[in-house]
């Protein structure tokens, strides 16, 4: 047996041995936020920088559409 597949069978026996925990407690209850918080920031910045890089913000001025305003 390689390396690898003693660590891949011991990693499988202790995954298969551990006690699962069954309800929420305090530590849940503050990471649940936080990474909802994380991923509702990531997404924005995300969003802003493909705007950026578009070179074209999304805004909703009166004068942004200047093809519009020639007809």
């Amino acid at each position: 047996m390689s390396i690898l597949e003693i660590a891949l069978a011991s990693q499988i026996w202790a995954r298969r041995h551990e006690r699962r925990q069954l309800g929420l407690d305090d530590a849940d209850a503050v990471k649940i936020p936080l990474r909802t918080v994380f991923v509702v920031m990531a997404f924005v910045l995300l969003i802003s920088g493909l705007n950026l890089a578009a070179g074209s913000p999304s805004t909703l001025v009166a004068g942004s559409a200047p093809a519009v305003a020639e007809r």
